[in-house]
Protein backbone atom coordinates (compact mmCIF):
# COMPACT_ATOMS: atom_id res chain seq x y z
CA UNK A 1 0.00 0.00 0.00
CA UNK A 2 1.48 3.32 -1.07
CA UNK A 3 -0.11 5.62 1.46
CA UNK A 4 1.17 5.70 4.99
CA UNK A 5 -1.18 4.99 7.82
CA UNK A 6 -0.37 8.29 9.47
CA UNK A 7 -1.44 10.27 6.44
CA UNK A 8 -4.62 8.25 6.18
CA UNK A 9 -5.37 8.78 9.83
CA UNK A 10 -4.77 12.51 9.77
CA UNK A 11 -6.37 13.29 6.44
CA UNK A 12 -9.33 10.94 6.25
CA UNK A 13 -10.22 9.15 9.43
CA UNK A 14 -10.78 11.58 12.18
CA UNK A 15 -14.00 13.35 12.90
CA UNK A 16 -14.97 13.50 16.54
CA UNK A 17 -18.50 14.62 17.23
CA UNK A 18 -21.12 13.39 19.69
CA UNK A 19 -23.38 10.66 18.36
CA UNK A 20 -26.74 12.27 17.95
CA UNK A 21 -29.68 11.48 15.75
CA UNK A 22 -32.82 13.42 15.16
CA UNK A 23 -34.90 10.24 15.19
CA UNK A 24 -34.39 6.94 16.99
CA UNK A 25 -33.59 4.37 14.28
CA UNK A 26 -34.64 1.56 16.59
CA UNK A 27 -38.21 2.75 16.14
CA UNK A 28 -37.87 1.36 12.62
CA UNK A 29 -37.18 -2.09 14.08
CA UNK A 30 -40.47 -1.93 15.97
CA UNK A 31 -42.26 -0.90 12.80
CA UNK A 32 -40.74 -3.84 10.90
CA UNK A 33 -41.93 -6.30 13.55
CA UNK A 34 -45.42 -4.83 13.57
CA UNK A 35 -45.69 -5.09 9.79
CA UNK A 36 -44.63 -8.75 9.53
CA UNK A 37 -47.31 -11.31 8.79
CA UNK A 38 -47.39 -14.37 11.06
CA UNK A 39 -48.13 -18.01 10.30
CA UNK A 40 -51.54 -19.39 11.19
CA UNK A 41 -52.70 -22.95 10.69
CA UNK A 42 -56.02 -24.79 11.12
CA UNK A 43 -56.14 -27.24 14.02
CA UNK A 44 -56.09 -30.18 11.60
CA UNK A 45 -53.27 -32.62 12.49
CA UNK A 46 -51.93 -35.89 11.05
CA UNK A 47 -49.03 -38.12 12.02
CA UNK A 48 -46.57 -39.41 9.45
CA UNK A 49 -47.27 -42.92 10.78
CA UNK A 50 -50.77 -42.66 9.27
CA UNK A 51 -49.05 -42.53 5.87
CA UNK A 52 -46.74 -45.48 6.40
CA UNK A 53 -43.67 -44.04 8.14
CA UNK A 54 -41.77 -46.68 10.13
CA UNK A 55 -39.62 -45.63 13.07
CA UNK A 56 -36.11 -46.74 14.04
CA UNK A 57 -35.33 -48.59 10.82
CA UNK A 58 -32.53 -47.20 8.62
CA UNK A 59 -33.66 -49.35 5.70
CA UNK A 60 -37.17 -47.84 5.75
CA UNK A 61 -36.88 -44.24 4.59
CA UNK A 62 -39.82 -42.08 5.60
CA UNK A 63 -39.72 -39.23 3.08
CA UNK A 64 -42.47 -40.66 0.87
CA UNK A 65 -44.78 -40.87 3.88
CA UNK A 66 -43.80 -37.39 5.09
CA UNK A 67 -44.33 -35.82 1.68
CA UNK A 68 -47.67 -37.60 1.24
CA UNK A 69 -48.81 -36.28 4.61
CA UNK A 70 -47.73 -32.76 3.62
CA UNK A 71 -49.63 -32.97 0.32
CA UNK A 72 -52.72 -34.31 2.10
CA UNK A 73 -52.76 -31.50 4.68
CA UNK A 74 -52.14 -28.92 1.97
CA UNK A 75 -55.08 -30.23 -0.07
CA UNK A 76 -57.31 -30.21 3.01
CA UNK A 77 -56.69 -26.50 3.51
CA UNK A 78 -53.76 -26.62 5.88
CA UNK A 79 -52.69 -27.89 9.29
CA UNK A 80 -49.85 -29.74 11.01
CA UNK A 81 -47.86 -32.82 10.04
CA UNK A 82 -46.38 -34.42 13.17
CA UNK A 83 -43.11 -36.33 13.48
CA UNK A 84 -43.68 -38.50 16.58
CA UNK A 85 -41.22 -39.14 19.40
CA UNK A 86 -38.99 -41.64 17.59
CA UNK A 87 -36.13 -41.71 15.08
CA UNK A 88 -37.05 -41.67 11.40
CA UNK A 89 -34.63 -42.03 8.51
CA UNK A 90 -35.52 -39.96 5.50
CA UNK A 91 -34.63 -38.46 2.15
CA UNK A 92 -35.70 -35.04 0.80
CA UNK A 93 -38.79 -33.28 2.14
CA UNK A 94 -40.82 -30.64 0.28
CA UNK A 95 -43.07 -28.28 2.24
CA UNK A 96 -46.33 -26.89 0.84
CA UNK A 97 -48.43 -23.84 1.63
CA UNK A 98 -50.39 -23.75 4.89
CA UNK A 99 -48.48 -26.71 6.34
CA UNK A 100 -46.48 -26.88 9.55
CA UNK A 101 -43.97 -29.73 9.89
CA UNK A 102 -43.71 -30.31 13.65
CA UNK A 103 -41.21 -32.51 15.46
CA UNK A 104 -42.30 -33.70 18.89
CA UNK A 105 -39.75 -33.51 21.68
CA UNK A 106 -37.58 -36.61 21.33
CA UNK A 107 -38.27 -36.94 17.59
CA UNK A 108 -35.33 -37.22 15.22
CA UNK A 109 -35.10 -37.01 11.46
CA UNK A 110 -31.88 -38.51 10.12
CA UNK A 111 -31.32 -37.65 6.48
CA UNK A 112 -29.78 -40.09 4.04
CA UNK A 113 -26.40 -39.17 2.56
CA UNK A 114 -27.18 -40.96 -0.73
CA UNK A 115 -27.02 -38.04 -3.15
CA UNK A 116 -29.05 -39.90 -5.78
CA UNK A 117 -32.15 -39.50 -3.60
CA UNK A 118 -31.94 -35.71 -3.98
CA UNK A 119 -32.49 -35.59 -7.71
CA UNK A 120 -33.88 -34.39 -10.08
CA UNK A 121 -32.27 -31.02 -9.49
CA UNK A 122 -34.34 -28.04 -8.35
CA UNK A 123 -33.97 -24.26 -8.83
CA UNK A 124 -31.86 -22.68 -6.11
CA UNK A 125 -28.71 -20.65 -5.57
CA UNK A 126 -25.29 -21.87 -4.52
CA UNK A 127 -22.95 -19.24 -3.10
CA UNK A 128 -25.17 -16.56 -4.62
CA UNK A 129 -25.28 -17.94 -8.17
CA UNK A 130 -28.47 -19.28 -9.78
CA UNK A 131 -28.49 -22.95 -10.73
CA UNK A 132 -30.43 -26.20 -10.73
CA UNK A 133 -28.70 -28.25 -8.08
CA UNK A 134 -29.19 -30.99 -5.53
CA UNK A 135 -32.62 -30.91 -3.87
CA UNK A 136 -32.14 -29.38 -0.38
CA UNK A 137 -32.90 -31.71 2.46
CA UNK A 138 -35.98 -29.58 3.23
CA UNK A 139 -37.23 -27.40 0.39
CA UNK A 140 -40.11 -25.12 -0.53
CA UNK A 141 -40.61 -23.05 -3.66
CA UNK A 142 -43.20 -20.29 -4.01
CA UNK A 143 -45.15 -21.33 -0.91
CA UNK A 144 -46.99 -19.18 1.64
CA UNK A 145 -47.64 -19.76 5.35
CA UNK A 146 -45.21 -22.58 6.12
CA UNK A 147 -43.41 -23.65 9.29
CA UNK A 148 -40.79 -26.02 10.65
CA UNK A 149 -41.23 -26.30 14.42
CA UNK A 150 -40.84 -28.43 17.52
CA UNK A 151 -38.28 -29.59 20.08
CA UNK A 152 -36.98 -32.39 17.88
CA UNK A 153 -33.66 -32.84 16.09
CA UNK A 154 -32.85 -32.83 12.38
CA UNK A 155 -29.53 -34.50 11.59
CA UNK A 156 -28.09 -34.25 8.07
CA UNK A 157 -25.32 -36.70 9.07
CA UNK A 158 -22.56 -34.70 7.46
CA UNK A 159 -19.06 -35.99 8.18
CA UNK A 160 -15.65 -36.37 6.59
CA UNK A 161 -16.97 -39.45 4.79
CA UNK A 162 -20.43 -38.16 3.89
CA UNK A 163 -21.41 -34.82 2.32
CA UNK A 164 -18.36 -32.91 3.50
CA UNK A 165 -15.98 -35.05 1.45
CA UNK A 166 -17.66 -33.71 -1.70
CA UNK A 167 -15.31 -30.80 -1.32
CA UNK A 168 -12.86 -33.08 -3.11
CA UNK A 169 -15.02 -32.94 -6.22
CA UNK A 170 -15.78 -29.24 -5.93
CA UNK A 171 -12.10 -28.38 -5.68
CA UNK A 172 -10.61 -30.90 -8.08
CA UNK A 173 -8.60 -29.33 -10.91
CA UNK A 174 -10.19 -31.57 -13.45
CA UNK A 175 -13.18 -33.88 -13.30
CA UNK A 176 -14.27 -36.67 -15.61
CA UNK A 177 -17.68 -38.31 -15.64
CA UNK A 178 -17.12 -41.73 -14.01
CA UNK A 179 -20.06 -43.13 -15.94
CA UNK A 180 -18.51 -42.20 -19.26
CA UNK A 181 -14.72 -42.70 -19.41
CA UNK A 182 -14.65 -41.34 -22.96
CA UNK A 183 -16.15 -37.99 -21.97
CA UNK A 184 -13.94 -34.91 -22.16
CA UNK A 185 -12.60 -33.45 -18.97
CA UNK A 186 -14.53 -30.47 -17.62
CA UNK A 187 -14.03 -27.83 -14.97
CA UNK A 188 -14.85 -28.84 -11.39
CA UNK A 189 -18.38 -28.04 -10.35
CA UNK A 190 -17.81 -24.95 -8.22
CA UNK A 191 -15.48 -23.30 -10.73
CA UNK A 192 -17.87 -24.18 -13.52
CA UNK A 193 -20.72 -22.47 -11.67
CA UNK A 194 -18.67 -19.31 -11.21
CA UNK A 195 -17.96 -19.29 -14.95
CA UNK A 196 -21.64 -19.85 -15.76
CA UNK A 197 -22.57 -16.87 -13.61
CA UNK A 198 -19.97 -14.57 -15.15
CA UNK A 199 -20.89 -15.65 -18.70
CA UNK A 200 -24.65 -15.48 -17.97
CA UNK A 201 -25.30 -18.97 -19.23
CA UNK A 202 -29.11 -19.59 -19.30
CA UNK A 203 -30.43 -21.14 -16.11
CA UNK A 204 -31.67 -24.32 -17.76
CA UNK A 205 -28.10 -25.01 -18.84
CA UNK A 206 -26.78 -24.60 -15.30
CA UNK A 207 -28.03 -28.01 -14.24
CA UNK A 208 -26.15 -30.56 -12.18
CA UNK A 209 -26.47 -34.32 -12.01
CA UNK A 210 -25.53 -36.57 -9.07
CA UNK A 211 -22.01 -37.21 -10.37
CA UNK A 212 -21.03 -33.52 -10.47
CA UNK A 213 -23.47 -31.94 -8.02
CA UNK A 214 -22.63 -29.39 -5.40
CA UNK A 215 -23.49 -30.16 -1.78
CA UNK A 216 -27.13 -29.39 -0.91
CA UNK A 217 -28.40 -26.87 1.59
CA UNK A 218 -30.14 -28.20 4.67
CA UNK A 219 -33.24 -25.95 4.61
CA UNK A 220 -33.88 -23.82 1.53
CA UNK A 221 -37.13 -21.84 1.27
CA UNK A 222 -37.21 -20.07 -2.11
CA UNK A 223 -39.70 -17.30 -2.99
CA UNK A 224 -41.77 -18.02 0.12
CA UNK A 225 -43.90 -15.68 2.24
CA UNK A 226 -44.81 -15.84 5.91
CA UNK A 227 -42.39 -18.41 7.26
CA UNK A 228 -41.63 -19.69 10.77
CA UNK A 229 -38.70 -21.86 11.87
CA UNK A 230 -38.93 -22.41 15.62
CA UNK A 231 -37.30 -24.48 18.39
CA UNK A 232 -35.73 -27.19 16.24
CA UNK A 233 -32.12 -28.34 16.48
CA UNK A 234 -30.20 -28.80 13.22
CA UNK A 235 -26.98 -30.78 13.04
CA UNK A 236 -24.23 -31.59 10.55
CA UNK A 237 -25.45 -29.84 7.42
CA UNK A 238 -23.89 -30.63 4.02
CA UNK A 239 -23.64 -26.89 3.28
CA UNK A 240 -25.48 -23.77 4.53
CA UNK A 241 -28.01 -24.71 7.21
CA UNK A 242 -30.90 -22.24 6.86
CA UNK A 243 -31.04 -20.50 3.50
CA UNK A 244 -34.19 -18.42 2.94
CA UNK A 245 -33.96 -17.02 -0.59
CA UNK A 246 -36.19 -14.22 -1.91
CA UNK A 247 -38.44 -14.64 1.14
CA UNK A 248 -40.62 -12.13 2.97
CA UNK A 249 -41.78 -12.09 6.58
CA UNK A 250 -39.52 -14.77 8.05
CA UNK A 251 -39.15 -15.61 11.75
CA UNK A 252 -36.37 -17.84 13.09
CA UNK A 253 -36.89 -18.34 16.81
CA UNK A 254 -35.34 -20.57 19.47
CA UNK A 255 -33.34 -22.58 16.96
CA UNK A 256 -30.08 -24.37 17.80
CA UNK A 257 -27.58 -24.92 14.98
CA UNK A 258 -24.46 -27.05 15.47
CA UNK A 259 -22.48 -27.53 12.30
CA UNK A 260 -18.71 -27.86 11.94
CA UNK A 261 -18.67 -28.72 8.25
CA UNK A 262 -17.19 -26.68 5.38
CA UNK A 263 -19.29 -23.67 4.33
CA UNK A 264 -21.40 -24.46 7.38
CA UNK A 265 -23.15 -21.10 7.73
CA UNK A 266 -25.93 -21.06 10.30
CA UNK A 267 -28.56 -18.79 8.77
CA UNK A 268 -28.16 -16.98 5.43
CA UNK A 269 -31.13 -14.80 4.48
CA UNK A 270 -30.53 -13.89 0.83
CA UNK A 271 -32.51 -11.14 -0.90
CA UNK A 272 -35.04 -11.38 1.92
CA UNK A 273 -37.26 -8.67 3.39
CA UNK A 274 -38.49 -8.46 6.98
CA UNK A 275 -36.59 -11.09 8.95
CA UNK A 276 -36.53 -11.72 12.71
CA UNK A 277 -33.86 -14.02 14.19
CA UNK A 278 -34.19 -14.29 17.96
CA UNK A 279 -33.28 -16.53 20.89
CA UNK A 280 -31.10 -18.76 18.73
CA UNK A 281 -27.77 -20.50 19.38
CA UNK A 282 -25.14 -20.84 16.66
CA UNK A 283 -22.04 -23.05 16.74
CA UNK A 284 -20.74 -23.25 13.19
CA UNK A 285 -17.74 -23.91 11.00
CA UNK A 286 -18.39 -20.72 9.07
CA UNK A 287 -20.44 -17.56 9.62
CA UNK A 288 -23.17 -17.80 12.25
CA UNK A 289 -25.52 -15.40 10.44
CA UNK A 290 -24.58 -14.17 6.95
CA UNK A 291 -26.83 -11.76 5.08
CA UNK A 292 -26.62 -12.02 1.29
CA UNK A 293 -28.16 -10.74 -1.96
CA UNK A 294 -26.55 -12.61 -4.83
CA UNK A 295 -23.09 -12.83 -6.29
CA UNK A 296 -21.59 -10.68 -9.02
CA UNK A 297 -23.52 -10.70 -12.31
CA UNK A 298 -26.46 -12.76 -11.02
CA UNK A 299 -26.85 -10.52 -7.98
CA UNK A 300 -26.81 -7.37 -10.11
CA UNK A 301 -29.19 -8.91 -12.67
CA UNK A 302 -31.94 -9.49 -10.12
CA UNK A 303 -30.92 -6.48 -8.03
CA UNK A 304 -32.97 -7.51 -4.99
CA UNK A 305 -31.42 -6.33 -1.72
CA UNK A 306 -31.86 -7.93 1.64
CA UNK A 307 -33.50 -5.47 3.98
CA UNK A 308 -35.03 -5.06 7.41
CA UNK A 309 -33.32 -7.81 9.39
CA UNK A 310 -33.49 -7.97 13.20
CA UNK A 311 -31.19 -10.18 15.29
CA UNK A 312 -31.78 -10.21 19.04
CA UNK A 313 -31.13 -12.33 22.12
CA UNK A 314 -28.92 -14.79 20.25
CA UNK A 315 -25.74 -16.55 21.34
CA UNK A 316 -22.87 -17.16 18.95
CA UNK A 317 -20.08 -19.62 19.72
CA UNK A 318 -17.70 -20.81 16.98
CA UNK A 319 -17.81 -19.19 13.56
CA UNK A 320 -15.99 -16.95 11.12
CA UNK A 321 -18.31 -14.11 12.14
CA UNK A 322 -21.17 -13.54 14.57
CA UNK A 323 -23.36 -11.34 12.36
CA UNK A 324 -22.01 -10.94 8.82
CA UNK A 325 -23.05 -9.06 5.70
CA UNK A 326 -21.67 -10.62 2.52
CA UNK A 327 -19.74 -11.74 0.77
CA UNK A 328 -22.43 -12.46 -1.86
CA UNK A 329 -24.01 -9.03 -1.51
CA UNK A 330 -24.19 -7.63 -5.06
CA UNK A 331 -27.86 -6.71 -4.67
CA UNK A 332 -27.04 -4.63 -1.60
CA UNK A 333 -28.42 -4.52 1.93
CA UNK A 334 -30.07 -2.02 4.24
CA UNK A 335 -31.37 -1.85 7.77
CA UNK A 336 -29.81 -4.31 10.21
CA UNK A 337 -30.66 -4.24 13.90
CA UNK A 338 -28.60 -6.39 16.28
CA UNK A 339 -29.21 -6.20 20.02
CA UNK A 340 -28.84 -8.08 23.29
CA UNK A 341 -26.63 -10.82 21.90
CA UNK A 342 -23.74 -12.69 23.51
CA UNK A 343 -20.72 -14.11 21.71
CA UNK A 344 -17.75 -16.00 23.07
CA UNK A 345 -15.26 -18.46 21.62
CA UNK A 346 -11.55 -18.63 20.73
CA UNK A 347 -12.83 -19.93 17.38
CA UNK A 348 -15.13 -16.96 16.76
CA UNK A 349 -13.18 -14.74 14.39
CA UNK A 350 -15.20 -11.51 14.35
CA UNK A 351 -18.28 -10.05 16.02
CA UNK A 352 -19.68 -7.84 13.25
CA UNK A 353 -18.25 -8.45 9.77
CA UNK A 354 -18.95 -6.81 6.41
CA UNK A 355 -17.20 -8.37 3.41
CA UNK A 356 -17.44 -7.48 -0.25
CA UNK A 357 -15.22 -6.51 -3.19
CA UNK A 358 -15.09 -4.77 -6.55
CA UNK A 359 -16.52 -7.98 -8.03
CA UNK A 360 -19.48 -8.04 -5.69
CA UNK A 361 -20.13 -4.32 -5.26
CA UNK A 362 -23.34 -3.49 -3.43
CA UNK A 363 -24.59 -0.61 -1.27
CA UNK A 364 -24.59 -1.66 2.39
CA UNK A 365 -26.10 0.84 4.77
CA UNK A 366 -27.81 1.42 8.08
CA UNK A 367 -26.22 -1.06 10.46
CA UNK A 368 -27.29 -0.66 14.10
CA UNK A 369 -25.75 -2.76 16.89
CA UNK A 370 -26.30 -2.29 20.62
CA UNK A 371 -25.93 -4.15 23.90
CA UNK A 372 -23.68 -6.95 22.64
CA UNK A 373 -21.43 -8.74 25.13
CA UNK A 374 -18.39 -10.64 23.85
CA UNK A 375 -16.12 -12.85 25.90
CA UNK A 376 -13.49 -13.29 23.23
CA UNK A 377 -13.07 -13.33 19.49
CA UNK A 378 -9.97 -14.24 17.53
CA UNK A 379 -9.51 -11.21 15.28
CA UNK A 380 -11.62 -8.03 15.57
CA UNK A 381 -14.85 -6.76 17.08
CA UNK A 382 -15.74 -4.93 13.87
CA UNK A 383 -14.28 -5.85 10.49
CA UNK A 384 -15.21 -4.09 7.25
CA UNK A 385 -13.41 -5.47 4.20
CA UNK A 386 -13.91 -4.10 0.69
CA UNK A 387 -11.11 -6.31 -0.69
CA UNK A 388 -12.52 -9.75 -0.02
CA UNK A 389 -11.08 -12.56 -2.21
CA UNK A 390 -8.74 -10.26 -4.19
CA UNK A 391 -7.67 -13.04 -6.57
CA UNK A 392 -11.21 -13.93 -7.71
CA UNK A 393 -11.55 -14.15 -11.50
CA UNK A 394 -14.44 -11.83 -12.31
CA UNK A 395 -15.50 -8.62 -13.92
CA UNK A 396 -14.38 -5.79 -11.67
CA UNK A 397 -15.16 -2.12 -11.38
CA UNK A 398 -18.22 -2.41 -9.13
CA UNK A 399 -17.06 -0.43 -6.14
CA UNK A 400 -18.98 -1.34 -2.99
CA UNK A 401 -20.11 1.22 -0.43
CA UNK A 402 -20.53 0.73 3.33
CA UNK A 403 -22.05 3.59 5.28
CA UNK A 404 -24.00 4.44 8.41
CA UNK A 405 -22.67 1.89 10.89
CA UNK A 406 -23.56 2.44 14.55
CA UNK A 407 -22.34 0.38 17.52
CA UNK A 408 -23.45 1.27 21.04
CA UNK A 409 -22.62 -0.49 24.31
CA UNK A 410 -20.58 -3.30 22.76
CA UNK A 411 -17.99 -4.88 25.03
CA UNK A 412 -15.27 -7.47 24.33
CA UNK A 413 -12.79 -9.03 26.74
CA UNK A 414 -10.26 -10.42 24.27
CA UNK A 415 -9.37 -9.87 20.60
CA UNK A 416 -6.41 -9.27 18.27
CA UNK A 417 -7.63 -5.85 17.09
CA UNK A 418 -10.36 -3.46 18.08
CA UNK A 419 -11.37 -2.48 14.53
CA UNK A 420 -10.22 -3.94 11.24
CA UNK A 421 -11.02 -1.64 8.32
CA UNK A 422 -9.85 -2.45 4.79
CA UNK A 423 -11.04 0.14 2.29
CA UNK A 424 -10.23 0.89 -1.32
CA UNK A 425 -7.14 2.86 -2.26
CA UNK A 426 -8.64 5.20 -4.84
CA UNK A 427 -12.06 6.08 -3.36
CA UNK A 428 -13.55 6.58 0.09
CA UNK A 429 -16.30 3.95 0.30
CA UNK A 430 -16.37 3.24 4.04
CA UNK A 431 -18.02 6.18 5.73
CA UNK A 432 -19.95 7.27 8.78
CA UNK A 433 -18.85 4.56 11.21
CA UNK A 434 -19.87 5.37 14.78
CA UNK A 435 -18.89 3.73 18.08
CA UNK A 436 -20.31 4.93 21.40
CA UNK A 437 -20.06 3.57 24.93
CA UNK A 438 -17.88 0.66 23.76
CA UNK A 439 -15.14 -1.02 25.74
CA UNK A 440 -12.68 -3.46 24.16
CA UNK A 441 -10.29 -4.98 26.69
CA UNK A 442 -7.64 -7.62 26.20
CA UNK A 443 -6.83 -6.31 22.71
CA UNK A 444 -3.59 -8.16 21.99
CA UNK A 445 -2.09 -5.50 19.73
CA UNK A 446 -3.70 -2.66 21.62
CA UNK A 447 -4.52 -1.23 18.22
CA UNK A 448 -6.89 -1.20 15.26
CA UNK A 449 -5.96 -2.25 11.74
CA UNK A 450 -6.64 0.27 8.99
CA UNK A 451 -5.76 0.38 5.27
CA UNK A 452 -7.16 2.25 2.30
CA UNK A 453 -9.25 5.40 2.24
CA UNK A 454 -11.67 5.55 5.15
CA UNK A 455 -14.22 8.29 5.62
CA UNK A 456 -15.70 9.64 8.81
CA UNK A 457 -15.21 7.78 12.07
CA UNK A 458 -16.95 9.05 15.19
CA UNK A 459 -16.04 7.88 18.68
CA UNK A 460 -17.92 8.75 21.84
CA UNK A 461 -16.60 6.96 24.94
CA UNK A 462 -14.64 4.27 23.12
CA UNK A 463 -12.10 2.54 25.37
CA UNK A 464 -9.41 0.12 24.18
CA UNK A 465 -7.47 -1.64 26.95
CA UNK A 466 -8.76 0.97 29.39
CA UNK A 467 -7.60 3.98 27.36
CA UNK A 468 -10.09 6.36 25.81
CA UNK A 469 -9.69 6.58 22.04
CA UNK A 470 -10.68 9.91 20.58
CA UNK A 471 -9.32 9.34 17.11
CA UNK A 472 -7.25 6.85 15.14
CA UNK A 473 -3.62 7.87 14.95
CA UNK A 474 -0.35 6.15 14.19
CA UNK A 475 -0.08 5.32 17.90
CA UNK A 476 -3.27 3.29 18.05
CA UNK A 477 -3.41 1.82 14.54
CA UNK A 478 -1.35 -0.55 12.47
CA UNK A 479 -1.30 -1.31 8.75
CA UNK A 480 0.51 -3.32 6.11
CA UNK A 481 1.01 -3.26 2.38
CA UNK A 482 -1.55 -5.01 0.25
CA UNK A 483 -0.57 -8.31 -1.22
Amino acid sequence: MKKSLLSIATLALCSIVPLQAKDNPWDMADEILTSMSQVKFPERTVSITEFGAIANNPSQLAHDAINLAIIYINQQGGGTVVIPDSTYYTGPITLKSNVRLHLEEGAQLKFSTDINLYFPAVPTRWEGIDCNNTHPLIYAYGETNIALTGKGVLDAQGSETAWWNRMDIERRNRYQDPNDPTSPQVLPSRIQLLHWGEQQVPLHERTYAPHNALRPQFVNFYHCKTVLIEDVTLLNSPFWVLHPLFCKDLTVRGVTIINDGPNGDGCDPESCKNVLIENCTFDTGDDCIAIKSGRNTDGRKWNVPSENIIVRNCHMKNGHGGVVIGSEISGGFRNLFVENCTMDSPLLDRVIRIKTSTCRGGLIENIYVRNVTVGQCREAVLRINLNYEPKEECQRGFNPTVRNVYMDNVTCQKSQYALYLSGLDDVTNIDNVNLSNCRFDGVKTGKSFVEGNIGTLRFDKLFVNGKKVKKLTSENTTSKKRK
